[in-house]
């Protein structure tokens, strides 16, 4: 399906195989340290199911994957990781992997690319994860396929992974408590389990917005593999983008490919991206202070070293692949769910999950007041 005389377009298990290799280590832990570690993020992944769903009054809808204590919560180290992640990139750029095939094979020399840009692409993706996988602390995996590597869902279920090795760093970073900090983390990741659990529509909505996304690309696949190059070129110490100095509009990779209609698909995106993140950030802080101690210094110190980053060559690649725009999402989205709360409660909140129709539009995360207009005018006198 994605490959031309044999050879896939990308090479993925070379694309895990470079992101493992060239992943930073993580922290230094003993036997022992690394068995609690992953005992006690397990035991907090049940606890903060119980907190958010009481906090968010949102529960699982009947039949549902997360409606029983059997939901797959996977605590993973950075390959760990990685492997889940290139399962989802996999299943998600399957149809424009296809267009982009489709192309190549008219071009002369086209079958040459397939087997040796597969393995160009395959080590430049690589080389991205290993970037990404030492920052994040958890994920909820909502598209991903069933793995032998990651076993604990069927195919296109969701399950929820802790990064041990990412949490343990950061609080180390942090110097913030460890088991108010650990708790606190998986108190955002189960709000993500809790949103596409008890909104059995959620997750086919998002994925036809992405998919419709990926069909209207038009982008030459040389231009989008030498985008790619130059984050990868970036990440191994080369030459920073040549954009590094510009605005917060700088471009990325998703700016390449996006049409008039794209454009539109990308707003409704990011839209319910700012929505998804910044009510698990609302929730968090909401249940924290019950439940962690030390939440106002944790979320202090966490929110500077949100802002600051990792220096300049950290701030150009999540400019060139779009991860600024995700740090705002968490911050215009928790505006936006707070002001909704305020105004209208959280019962008035949870009218966004009735249908796409009630989801935020881009414009509305900025103005909740013309969200709570559109949404609860029928009920005004």
């Amino acid at each position: 399906m994605t490959s031309i005389g044999g050879a896939e377009m990308v090479d993925w298990k070379l694309a895990v195989a470079t992101a493992t290799r060239f992943v930073r280590p993580g922290p230094e832990v003993s036997r022992e340290e690394a068995r609690a570690v992953v005992a006690e993020l397990r035991r907090h992944a049940v606890t903060s199911e119980e907190h958010v769903r009481a906090f968010t009054r949102m529960t699982p809808a009947p039949g549902e994957e997360g409606a029983g204590d059997d939901t797959p919560v996977l605590v993973v180290d950075r390959a760990g990781w990685i492997k889940a992640n290139v399962a989802g990139f996999r299943a998600l750029l399957g149809p424009l992997l296809e267009k982009m095939q489709d192309r190549r094979a008219n071009v002369p020399g086209g079958a040459v690319f397939g087997a040796v840009g597969g393995k160009v692409t395959g080590v430049e993706l690589g080389m991205l994860l290993s970037f990404l996988a030492s920052r994040v602390l958890g994920q909820y995996e909502t598209f991903a396929p069933a793995s032998r590597d990651l076993p604990g869902s069927a195919a296109g279920g969701g399950r929820l992974l802790l990064v041990a090795p990412n949490i343990v760093h950061v609080e180390r970073e942090l110097d913030v408590d460890p088991h108010d900090f650990r708790l606190w983390v998986c108190l955002h990741e189960e709000t993500h389990r809790t949103q596409f659990t008890a909104v059995p529509w959620l997750r086919d909505h998002i994925e036809g917005e992405i998919q419709s996304f990926l069909g209207e690309t038009e982008v030459d696949p040389a231009t989008l593999l030498e985008r790619i190059r130059e984050a990868a070129q970036s990440l191994a110490g080369g030459r920073p983008p040549e954009d590094e100095g510009a605005d917060e509009g700088g471009r990325s990779i998703v700016d390449l490919v996006q049409t008039p209609a794209q454009r539109e698909i990308l707003a409704r995106l990011t839209a319910v991206m700012s929505l998804l993140e910044g009510h698990a950030d609302y929730v968090m802080d909401g249940v924290g202070p019950q439940v962690v101690p030390s939440v106002a210094e944790i979320r202090e110190k966490f929110q500077q070293r949100r802002a600051k980053g990792a220096g300049r060559l950290d701030a150009a690649l999540r400019r060139l692949l779009g991860l600024d725009a995700k740090l705002r999402q968490y911050r215009d989205g928790e505006r936006f769910v707070r002001a909704v709360v305020d105004e209208v409660g959280m019962d008035g909140f949870n009218r966004v999950w009735t249908s796409p129709n009630t989801l935020p539009t881009k414009a509305e995360i900025a103005k909740p007041a013309d969200w709570v207009a559109r949404v609860h005018r029928k009920n005004e006198p």
